[in-house]
């Protein structure tokens, strides 16, 4: 067996099989990313106090 032909065959299926690769590409976008964020946050806070527990807030303020 001649190995002239035989290194031609394999140079020529390695070329063969090396187009059949697929490509990936990655591009980036034109333009910026924008993210809109309108939010509202609203908040109530209610405290319900015993008759005896306002009474001695009233009359001892320094207790905090």
């Amino acid at each position: 067996m001649n190995p002239i032909p035989a290194c031609i065959t394999a140079l020529s299926l390695s070329l063969m099989l090396s187009g059949c690769v697929p490509r990936i590409e990655i591009a980036t976008p034109t333009a910026p990313i924008t993210i809109n964020m309108n939010v509202k946050i609203e908040h109530e806070i209610h405290i319900k106090v015993d008759k005896d527990v306002e009474d001695l807030l009233k009359n001892k303020g320094d207790l905090f």
